[in-house]
């Protein structure tokens, strides 16, 4: 069943698959590793642009583990999963000193590595190097649940068990880059979470959810969780030349080590910082903002203030930062923030 599986699907892939990727040309451990941690919960349509910035700027890992922190979290402004980026850069560094400046070929070495998991050192060690692993991350879920019947939502350890067993059985003996890539684009262009083009599918006469009509039903969806809410308060701070006041988020938690407005629990502590700062010449409330994270939602309260005069004014240091809305763009700042900054006159 394996060769099958895996016959049709290459063959599919030379005719239908993705093979002017940006990591594709030349595919080079660096170039994977980064598209890799790129695509962990991101579209490629998304990261393609993000991609080729970055590797302009930072095009080798000995430049990434040289590169600044902040430098790195810029490039990767509005990717979200912040710490990916921290990962990665901790990984170049941590390459550096244990790998000679390179991407181990070997899998207990990778999957030492910050942010790189089983799937990911699988990906980068059959993309860049054609060595025989399997991958399972959420496109090859769907396919394995579909083509298998396989009841159960995928996150749990027995059925994921399950799956990297199955995942295994149909490597083929060659082709491991076009392979791993065919598994992937099918799942992100035929077999997708809804409408699925089964009619296209090189699998259909196999697939146990096409049989039986259940393509709608799996993969089983992940229990219904209500997320919490929280809830912060912004203080949108400018000087009179305009520029902005950012605060480096703590190196832990949400956004860390990003820069961003600065926050507070409560309006008091909100008001009281921007007193301490000196006078206002104005401010206003602005329309809050929900934003979405894995686990929770966040309501964001922002208020607009301008000084007049200066009391105990914050300076730039390493918590701090004054800085013109022209050079926004050089600091990593999350997405809604960077939204509400750019998008207000």
């Amino acid at each position: 069943m394996s060769n099958r599986f895996a016959t049709r699907l290459l063959k599919w892939f030379d005719a239908h698959g993705r093979h002017d990727l940006p990591w594709q040309h030349p595919r080079t451990p660096y170039r994977v590793w980064l598209s890799e941690i790129m695509l962990q919960q991101t579209q490629v349509s998304v990261v393609s642009g993000y991609f080729q910035r970055f590797v302009d700027a930072l095009p080798d890992l000995p430049a990434l583990a040289a590169a600044p922190r902040d430098q790195v979290l810029a490039l990767w402004s509005g990717l979200g999963y912040y710490a990916r980026a921290r990962n990665l850069h901790a990984t170049a560094q941590r390459c550096m000193e244990l790998h000679d400046g390179d991407l181990p070929r070997d899998f207990d070495a990778l999957l030492a590595l910050p942010g790189i998991g089983r799937s990911t050192a699988g990906a980068i060690l059959a993309q860049a190097w054609g060595d025989r692993f399997a991958i399972l991350d959420g496109n090859v879920k769907r396919l394995l649940a579909r083509y298998h019947g396989i009841e159960g939502w995928p996150g749990t350890p027995a059925i994921e068990k399950q799956m990297w067993e199955l995942a295994i059985s149909h490597l083929p003996d060659a082709r491991l880059a076009d392979y791993t890539q065919a598994q992937m684009d099918l799942g992100a262009t035929l077999c997708t979470r809804a409408n699925p083009d089964c009619a296209q599918c090189p699998l259909r006469t196999d697939c146990v959810a096409y049989s039986t009509n259940r393509t709608s039903s799996l993969p089983t969806p992940r229990p219904n969780k209500v997320k919490p809410e929280r809830e912060t308060h912004l203080a949108w701070l400018e000087d009179k030349a305009g520029r902005v006041l950012l605060q480096r988020r703590p190196p832990t938690g949400v956004w860390a080590s990003l820069w961003s407005l600065p926050q507070f629990d409560t309006t008091a502590d909100r008001d009281a910082w921007l007193g301490d700062q000196g006078r206002m010449a104005s401010s206003s409330e602005l329309e809050s903002i929900e934003h979405v994270f894995t686990h929770f939602r966040l309501q964001l309260h922002p208020l607009r203030a301008r000084l007049a005069t200066a009391k105990a004014q914050v300076g730039d240091n390493d918590d701090h930062r004054w800085v013109a809305r022209s050079e926004l763009a050089e600091f990593g700042i999350p997405a809604p923030i960077r939204r509400l900054l750019e998008s207000t006159p």
